[in-house]
């Protein structure tokens, strides 16, 4: 009988104490890298881009347990391309009716990256390395990175971070014209 009441007089003091408590996102400690390839004076999105992260002397970056990223352990940094769903939540063709899987990126490469992601001791590198989409037209270019290039989705806290040093305007895809081979 002692712990009932001893439970019943806890429960409003555990309860109150919750109150303060933030609401966690779904998107607590990770963060994007958007970017939006395309050519000069054209607005669709080159496909067929291997885009990826590599240090300030070129070399390819490793995701080192997980130090640098959540997903993809020991493995290198690089997009993906974002696709669209159906009602049904399954994969469809960019060409038919749906929505982005990932709303903030439309019809762009991202990749997810941990909240606390080094942005400036990097850079990305798009190649065109795929022979059937553009038959290796456009120059491989580097563009330094910079934490106000990532998105971050969650909290105040962490967007007041990002936005502390840079552009004040977040959560806008890194803008690559790309030029092609002569």
């Amino acid at each position: 009988m002692k712990k009932i009441l001893f439970s019943i007089l806890l429960f409003p003091f555990y309860s109150f104490s919750q109150i303060d408590v933030p609401i966690h996102c779904g998107f607590d400690f990770t963060s994007y890298f958007v970017v939006y390839p395309h050519e000069d004076g054209k607005s669709k999105t080159i496909d067929g881009l291997k885009i990826s992260i590599v240090d300030l002397e070129g070399n390819e970056v490793i995701n080192t347990n997980n130090s640098l990223s959540w997903i993809n352990a020991n493995k290198p940094l690089v997009f993906t391309r974002n696709y669209k769903i159906n009602e049904q939540n399954k994969r469809i063709p960019i060409t038919e009716n749906g929505k982005w899987f990932y709303y903030f990126a439309d019809d762009h490469y991202l990749l997810t990256i941990s909240n606390t992601f080094p942005a400036e001791n990097y850079m990305l590198k798009v190649e065109d390395i795929d022979g059937d989409e553009n038959e290796g037209n456009f120059k491989t270019e580097f563009v330094p990175l910079a934490s106000y290039n990532m998105y971050v989705l969650c909290a105040a806290d962490e967007r007041t971070k990002v936005m502390q040093f840079g552009r004040r305007v977040t959560n806008r895809p890194v803008e690559i014209v790309m030029t092609k081979n002569n």
